[in-house]
């Protein structure tokens, strides 16, 4: 019989979950022990500490719903969402970068028609978001779907928003034969994340910006390609180089230029300024 040391106990348990009967679990799960272990011992963890730890993880599930996702959010702000997004789509140069889901995209969205208006009336400038799917020859992607969605002007999704009970600031754009999408919504705004959980009390003793820049997410799972989960951030916005959660890439930033009264890029037509962005997403192929 063997009795756990301090010496011996992390060979012990490292040992008894490597014996999950799927090999990648039982390697995932022999691992982590190492790690948190050796995390442990580095930093030669209290027990006030550890339970600390243990009543944080707690409060993190019981914030979680259909609608918040604050594990996703701990893992955002951590820079674990993003390592793994690095990790798991190392793309071409040419194609589009990608980064991370967020803790806010609602499935199901409805569709619209190109150029529809997914902002459906709420305040905010015009913007109208629009260029081609291609692959890395150039070839127009016809029939994909963009999945998008974003932030209204005081910063709140569609989950953070008791009172929503339709679909707001999200929809799905088909792109045409020749690969082209226009999108019509508001200028999003750089906002905070939820402070008022468990992550924002973290970030709150820290001096870490809780801010992300300006952005819309887009989503573009299409057969035969790589799925790509990316943003497009507004050049020039506040906190571009200190987005809390790590997800900005330079090739995703994307001038939103101003417009006078007139032809829009859906062939319609402005009464008001509006603002125009124009960006092509490049689609991997898969293998």
């Amino acid at each position: 019989m063997q009795l756990a040391t301090e010496d011996n106990i992390t060979e012990l348990a490292a040992a008894r979950w490597a014996t999950a009967h799927d090999p990648r679990t039982a390697e995932v799960l022999s691992a982590l022990v190492k790690h948190l272990h050796a995390f442990a011992r580095e930093v030669r963890l209290t027990e006030a500490e550890w339970m600390a730890a243990v009543q944080w993880l707690t409060r993190t599930g019981q914030v979680c719903d259909d609608k918040r996702e604050e594990f996703i959010l701990a893992s955002d702000v951590l820079g674990l969402s993003m390592l793994v997004v690095q990790m798991n789509h190392r793309l071409d140069p040419a194609a589009t970068p990608a980064t991370v889901l967020g803790p806010f995209h609602i499935p199901g969205s409805p569709g619209l028609e190109f150029g529809g208006d997914m902002s459906d009336g709420l305040p905010g400038t015009p913007l109208f978001v629009h260029g081609t799917v291609r692959d890395l020859d150039g070839k127009p992607v016809g029939g994909a779907v963009l999945d998008v969605w974003q932030a209204d002007t005081d910063g709140l999704y569609e989950s953070q928003v008791a009172e929503a009970d339709e679909a707001r600031l999200r929809a799905k754009y088909t792109t045409r034969e020749d690969g082209t999408y226009c999108v019509r919504t508001i200028a999003p705004l750089g906002y905070s994340i939820p402070m008022d959980g468990p992550v924002g009390e973290l970030i709150d003793r820290t001096d870490i910006s809780q801010f992300r820049p300006a952005h819309i997410h887009f989503l573009i799972d299409e057969p035969g390609y790589e799925p790509l989960i990316t943003h497009l951030f507004q050049e020039g916005a506040d906190y571009l180089d200190s987005d809390v959660v790590f997800g900005t890439k330079q090739e995703l930033v994307v001038a939103f230029t101003e417009r006078e009264p007139g032809p829009t890029p859906d062939g319609g037509e402005s009464a008001s300024p509006f603002l125009v962005a124009e960006y092509d997403f490049v689609l991997q192929p898969k293998g």
